[in-house]
């Protein structure tokens, strides 16, 4: 056997580095197409409809939560193969990026009920002061 032939242990050796690089790569990835936190806090709109049609849209976290589904996949073959030394680092990283996620989630899920709301409360307060403004009509008309 050649010199350049390698063995099975510098063959898994390279491969849980890959395993490792990519499970790295896939988190940064996720950290990088997070939502902007100016975007998130930040309006610029003539009401609150556009308010939160516009923090509805920043809170997208799709692309993210695939990164991490990613990385978590990669994860998980490389600790079921026990070819980490040390992987505490990235099941942190991992469990942080998913807790993240799940929270921004949750807040798009809360936006998207407030701008299906809001309009619903617009019109109904309406309807309130315009009877509201009929009444105080009839008993001017009345005295």
């Amino acid at each position: 056997m050649s010199q350049s032939t390698l063995d099975d242990d510098d063959l898994f050796g390279e491969a849980a580095a890959e395993m490792r690089t990519d499970v790295e790569e896939h988190l940064g990835e996720a950290r990088s197409v997070l939502p902007d936190p100016d975007d998130v806090w930040e309006a610029d709109a003539d009401n609150v409809l556009g308010v939160l049609n516009g923090l509805r849209s920043s809170l997208n976290v799709e692309g993210a939560a695939e990164h991490v589904r990613q990385a978590k996949k990669w994860y998980v073959i490389g600790q079921r193969a026990e070819a980490f030394d040390d992987p505490e680092d990235l099941e942190e990283a991992i469990e942080e990026l998913e807790e993240l996620i799940e929270m921004v989630e949750e807040a798009h899920e809360l936006v998207g009920e407030l701008t299906n709301t809001m309009p619903q409360l617009r019109g109904a307060l309406t309807d309130a002061a315009e009877a509201a403004a009929a009444d105080d009509e009839d008993e001017e008309d009345g005295e």
